[in-house]
């Protein structure tokens, strides 16, 4: 029998009500919360960066392709071939904008009108469909913003009038509504619509011209690699470049809320390493009679340090479990129900998103489970310096 684990489970779990069952449960309920706090925090910053960069990611694709001045370029399908050819490569198509005045009735609103080649790719759609089109003649359909509707009066079958000027001429375009997207990131909401590639090619004339390549990857952490991959086989005049890069000031603002993790993460550890020190203390100067009277008994110091890492050990492994099923309960109920909504001009999301990774579930158990382990060794070497006679008599 191991009377070192008898002796802790016996003072830690000691039916009657006394001041060591009290700082056992304390040990325990604050062991749990800062668990719980640390796998909440993960699964909501995980979340969040997961949701708003794939969002982004959306609209612009991982890497865009485009004239080093900005002008617009001539597609060459053999570059396109190379480009798929790539290893990583998960998608690439051709995208077109051309600046037009959108009018219904007498509303009129400026906007860029960004013309597709892949419909399918259109983001965030909320009501209605994609374009069609026969792949001969440009389709005569448009997608636009559910909050541009709103301020224009616009709804889905709705026939609006786009209008271009090309070449000192204003030209007239009518379009049927057939879709609205919704990306919740209001600066581009209101300045972008979706039309076909082909119709915007019509109207300047020019029917391989292209503002560039929208690529997509299968592995995030590739980008870097594949955005020189990509750019070894482009003309001197093209260019390719992460959206990250291009967009700095959103994916900057996406990696800060990392830093807030890491903080908050610090901050709860902290707060419970002084919490199982202390109480751990306590426990050891409410024991001090029972640690005098084992070491006249012939017991040696490392057995009473075993004692109380015993019943630290309680106190750690059913708060990290408390603190498991509370964190991921909670994680897993807002992953179901939606409860917890945001300000979406805030934040670019509606609801609070939740992301859940293994690892770091099987990271924060042993990690918080070590951190426990090495707080709870200190308290105990104050053992050593205990006098049994001093300990017997102490009151």
């Amino acid at each position: 029998m191991n009377t070192a684990f008898e002796i802790a489970k016996r003072i830690s779990f000691y039916k009657q009500k006394n001041y060591t069952r009290f700082i056992v449960r304390l040990s325990i309920a604050a062991t749990a919360i800062s668990v719980a706090a640390i796998l909440l925090t993960f699964s909501i910053v995980n979340g969040f960066q997961s949701t708003v960069r794939n969002k982004l990611f959306s609209f612009w694709g991982h890497i865009q392709i485009s004239s080093v001045n900005g002008a617009n370029l001539n597609g060459d399908d053999q570059i396109t071939k190379q480009i798929k050819t790539i290893s990583n490569i998960q998608s690439s198509s051709a995208f077109l904008n051309q600046t037009m005045v959108l009018a219904k009735d007498i509303e009129i609103e400026g906007l860029n009108a960004k013309g597709i080649a892949d419909f399918s790719s259109i983001p965030s759609l909320i009501q209605g469909r994609i374009i069609q089109s026969d792949g001969q003649n440009p389709s005569k359909e448009i997608v636009l913003s559910k909050n541009m509707a709103s301020k224009l009066n616009i709804a889905i079958g709705d026939q609006v009038r786009l209008y271009f000027f090309q070449n000192n001429q204003v030209q007239e375009r009518r379009l049927r509504v057939v879709g609205l997207f919704h990306s919740g990131i209001e600066a581009y909401d209101f300045k972008n619509v979706f039309v076909d590639i082909q119709l915007l090619q019509q109207l300047i004339q020019a029917p391989n011209a292209i503002t560039g390549y929208q690529v997509n990857v299968n592995d995030l952490s590739t980008i870097a690699q594949t955005q020189i991959d990509i750019q070894s086989i482009l003309p001197e005049n093209w260019v390719a470049s992460a959206s990250a890069d291009i967009y700095p000031q959103l994916f900057d603002w996406i990696q800060v809320q990392s830093i807030n993790r890491d903080i908050t993460i610090i901050i709860m550890l902290f707060i419970a390493v002084v919490n199982l020190i202390t109480c751990l203390l306590i426990l050891l100067l409410e024991r001090v009679p029972m640690i005098g009277s084992l070491n006249a008994m012939g017991a040696t110091h490392t057995m009473i340090q075993k004692v109380f890492l015993y019943q630290a050990s309680f106190i750690a492994f059913v708060g990290i479990g408390l603190g498991v099923f509370i964190g991921l309960g909670l994680s897993i109920l807002q992953l179901k129900f939606q409860w917890i909504h945001l300000d979406e001009s805030a934040y670019l999301i509606d609801v609070l998103p939740i992301q859940i990774q293994p690892l770091q579930v099987v990271g924060v158990i042993f990690g918080t489970a070590i951190i426990c382990y090495l707080s709870f060794l200190l308290p105990t070497i104050w053992i050593k310096k205990i006098s049994p006679a001093k300990a017997i008599r102490f009151d």
